[in-house]
C-alpha cells in the first residue's frame, strides 16, 4: 500500500513529467529554438537558476554553486542504505562515466551523488560507497533543511519512512525521487534523464555517455 510520502513522490514525477511535454512542445513549435539531438537527455526550454546552496563533501571541503561550473552535472539523490535503486544507479552511470574518462578534466561531465540519510551517511562514509562506483563521483550530504531546499530546486522530494512494526526499534528507510537532474556548465538546472531504474525504460549507459558527451562537444561554457 502506498504511503503518504510515496504519493507525494510520485505526484512529483507526474509535475516533472508534465513539465517535460511541455518543453518537448515549445520544441517542436518554435524552429529558432530546435533542441539538441540527445537520445535519453531531455533539456528544459530555458534553464533555471539555482538557489544558494553549500553541501559537506567526502573530502570534507564545500560544494558550493561556483564549484559545479564549467562541467555539465547530473545529480542523484539518495542514501548508502538504499537496498536496489542507488546501486543501480550508480552502477549505470559508472558504466556512463567510463566512457568520458579521455575528456578532459577540465570539462569532462560530472555525476554528483548526495545523500539524504545525514544521520547515518557521513561524509567518510558517503565518499567511500560513491567512490567504490567511480572514483570521480562527487558526493556530499548536508543538514536535512540543506538538504530540503536542495531537493526541492531540482524537483525532488525525500522523506524519513519507519520500518514496520516487526524492525528493530528505530530503523527507518528514505523514499525519494529517483530521477536524474541535468545541470549545464553555469550550473543551471537544464533538464533532466528520462527513465528510471525503477522500470524497463532504464536509460542505456551508453546513450546516457553519448548524449553527455554531444553535450560538452557542443555547449561549452
Amino acid at each position: 500500500m502506498f504511503n503518504r510520502t510515496t504519493l507525494v513522490i510520485l505526484c512529483v514525477a507526474l509535475a516533472g513529467g508534465l513539465g517535460l511535454l511541455v518543453a518537448q512542445k515549445y520544441f517542436a513549435s518554435n524552429g529558432s529554438a530546435a533542441a539538441p539531438q540527445l537520445e535519453v537527455v531531455q533539456l528544459y526550454p530555458a534553464p533555471r537558476d539555482l538557489p544558494d546552496f553549500a553541501l559537506q563533501q567526502s573530502d570534507g571541503t564545500q560544494l558550493l554553486p561556483g564549484e559545479l561550473a564549467g562541467h555539465w552535472t547530473l545529480v542523484f539523490i539518495g542514501f548508502t542504505h538504499c537496498p536496489d535503486v542507488c546501486p543501480m544507479t550508480l552502477t549505470h552511470l559508472a558504466q556512463a562515466q567510463r566512457q568520458w574518462e579521455a575528456l578532459p578534466e577540465a570539462t569532462r561531465p560530472r555525476v554528483l551523488f548526495v545523500s539524504v540519510d545525514p544521520e547515518r551517511d557521513t561524509p567518510e562514509r558517503l565518499g567511500d560507497y560513491a567512490h567504490a562506483f567511480h572514483r570521480d563521483t562527487l558526493a556530499a550530504t548536508a543538514d536535512i533543511p540543506s538538504l530540503e531546499r536542495f531537493a526541492r530546486s531540482l524537483s525532488m522530494v525525500f522523506a524519513k519512512v519507519p520500518l514496520d512494526r516487526d524492525a528493530p526499534d528505530g530503523a527507518y528507510t528514505v523514499d525519494h525521487s529517483a530521477s536524474l537532474a541535468v545541470l549545464d556548465p553555469q550550473g543551471r538546472m537544464a533538464g533532466v534523464v528520462s527513465g528510471s531504474v525503477l522500470n524497463a525504460e532504464t536509460p542505456r549507459p551508453e546513450a546516457v555517455a553519448a548524449d553527455l558527451l554531444r553535450l560538452t562537444a557542443e555547449h561549452r561554457p
